[in-house]
């Protein structure tokens, strides 16, 4: 692991990682040696609801150090990168210094490479995407996007309909909008960046314990509270585990078929990122684990 002697207490820190890895613990180390805040940078953690299935830090150890933009988005909000960098960036100047850790690799690069100003798709274009495979989006895009066809996640149902969305809302290619993007809120330079490295067998070990701890803990009551608003759910659906466990409250799957596929679901999960990571992330400073 890391020496955290070896970290600027004076410039904000940056952990990036995979499902599992070990990201919250080392940011409550650092803050705890070093002070700092600590920022949530993964995309299921800012809704509310979710506290113990997305693996929010828990009260105590909400209370051992400053957090922001944990569980502050509603359950039934749709919230975008664009809405986390317009929340993260007042937090850059404003308060302890930023220890930014997540798993939600498109939130860092907002941050540390810019973003472009993308109008909001209008819900008629949502609902015409969601009717649609995502084959048939992909074949839109090779058409008339191949530059983001070309390194677009092809397994990532969600960043396919998003550029799908773009295309077809605005008329212009989101490689287009990209290529306008701003300057970064704060360049990679201007930070310390880490990036977990976790092992795949060690990594799928300690996902399949986590869940088993999230149970215990009380994901399930967490699914009784919001099965009567779960046809609300935007964002927050995207949950991992989430739809099994509401499925496991309203009767339609026994909890050890709700386990296993939530597990598995966080191991492909768990793959995507590290994907991601390797292909987008590959100039940061890796810590292998374990």
């Amino acid at each position: 692991m890391i020496d955290i002697a070896s970290l600027s207490a004076n410039r904000p820190v940056l952990i990036a990682g995979p499902t599992a890895s070990g990201k919250t613990a080392l940011a409550l180390e650092i803050a705890a040696r070093q002070g700092g805040r600590v920022i949530n940078a993964d995309a299921l953690q800012v809704y509310d609801g979710w506290r113990v299935l997305t693996a929010r830090p828990s009260p105590a150890e909400e209370a051992a150090a400053p957090h922001a933009l944990f569980g502050h988005v509603p359950f039934d909000a749709d919230y975008s990168a664009g809405h986390w960098l317009r929340d993260v960036t007042p937090l850059l100047a404003d308060g302890p210094r930023p220890i930014i850790t997540g798993g939600t690799g498109l939130y860092f690069a907002a941050l540390t490479e810019g973003l472009a100003e993308i109008p909001p798709t209008p819900p008629e274009v949502r609902a015409e995407a969601d009717a649609m495979d995502s084959a048939e989006m992909l074949a839109t895009l090779d058409a008339e996007d191949p530059a983001i066809a070309a390194r677009v996640d092809r397994q990532n149902p969600m960043r396919i309909q998003r550029a799908w969305e773009v295309l077809r809302a605005t008329g212009r290619p989101l490689s287009a909008w990209q290529a306008d993007t701003p300057a970064p809120a704060l360049p990679l330079s201007a930070a310390q960046p880490l990036l977990l490295d976790a092992d795949r067998d060690w990594l799928a070990d300690r996902i399949d314990r986590r869940f088993d701890a999230m149970l215990e803990d009380g994901a399930l009551d967490e699914a009784r509270a919001l099965a009567p608003h779960w046809h609300r759910a935007k964002g927050a659906a995207k949950a991992i585990g989430g739809a099994e466990l509401i499925a496991v409250v309203t009767g339609e799957m026994q909890l050890d078929a709700a386990r296993e596929a939530a597990v598995i679901a966080s191991r492909r999960y768990a793959k995507r990122q590290r994907t991601w990571f390797r292909a987008r992330m590959a100039h940061w400073p890796a810590i292998r684990l374990p």
